[in-house]
């Protein structure tokens, strides 16, 4: 019954045109939805307009909430399940934006509390995930990740994949897999990336993952999240088998959508 009422309701959403100011945000804000081929810039569309009817976007720190805002962080949010079947974010309710850096009060001393919150220190944060029904992000680092796409780091990429890594009630590292396979090559794969990296990040070697992957497995999945949106050629080239696990979770081959996207610009150039 409520599934059939949920999907009712985005039926009526999807029956008005996707606003023209929207797509020029997109455009112009959001670099990786011009990679996208026309269906899959459509289906983004949809994803998008059904998510800002649905989830309660608030301004907080004096910020007012903008369609510059809620189209651009709900693009990257929707980029992600772009693959993937419909309800990620169910249970998503609401998305706080502050303008800038955002100091969170201390509530506790380890890295996750018993619900699988993940709960910052008493630190400057650009983002955070809470049992997956909230998202606080910083605006300014919102912005920081559209003006360089190609970087790694990118604070919607990296706090939504916490919160589908918390779709099954733990900030594990493991996202809902559709078989035991693929669990054993989710853990066989990420477990030895992480473990590399944990020792690059001891040893002060340089990776392609940041070395705040290193501290424990739900960050090592954000991280890796926001290198597989971002620089999918270098991880297809260097951490294939991460490659592999990643493009099979989210149903989307971004090495070959990124060198479509290249091909076509160098066209564009010539």
């Amino acid at each position: 019954m409520f599934k059939w009422f949920r999907e009712y309701k985005q039926r009526k959403i999807l029956q008005k045109p996707f606003p023209d100011k929207w797509r020029e945000i997109m455009r112009n804000r959001v670099p990786h939805y011009t990679y996208l081929d026309t269906a899959e810039r459509s289906q983004l569309e949809q994803l998008v307009a059904i998510f800002i009817a649905e989830k309660n976007f608030e301004g907080c720190g004096g910020l007012t909430i903008t369609d510059e805002i809620s189209v651009v962080i709900s693009a990257q949010a929707c980029l992600l399940v772009l693959g993937l079947p419909p309800f990620q974010y169910l249970k998503l309710a609401a998305i706080l934006v502050y303008p800038t850096t955002v100091a969170m009060p201390p509530s506790r001393t380890s890295m996750f509390n018993g619900a699988g919150d993940i709960v910052p220190d008493q630190q400057a944060i650009l983002g955070l995930a809470s049992a997956g029904e909230t998202v606080v992000l910083v605006w300014d680092a919102v912005l920081r990740g559209t003006r360089h796409a190609t970087d790694g780091h990118n604070v919607v990429y990296h706090e939504f994949a916490h919160i589908l890594d918390m779709r099954d009630g733990a900030a594990d590292g493991t996202p809902i897999l559709p078989n035991r396979e693929r669990y054993r090559q989710w853990v066989q794969v990420c477990e030895q990336a992480f473990f590399q990296l944990r020792n690059d990040a001891d040893k002060g070697r340089k990776s392609l993952l940041d070395h705040y992957g290193a501290v424990d497995e739900a960050e090592f999945f954000a991280v890796a999240t926001e290198i597989f949106f971002d620089r999918p050629l270098r991880m297809q080239k260097e951490m294939p088998a991460l490659y592999q696990v990643l493009a099979g979770y989210y149903r989307q081959d971004t090495a070959a959508r990124e060198r479509r996207h290249r091909k076509k610009a160098s066209r564009t150039r010539s």
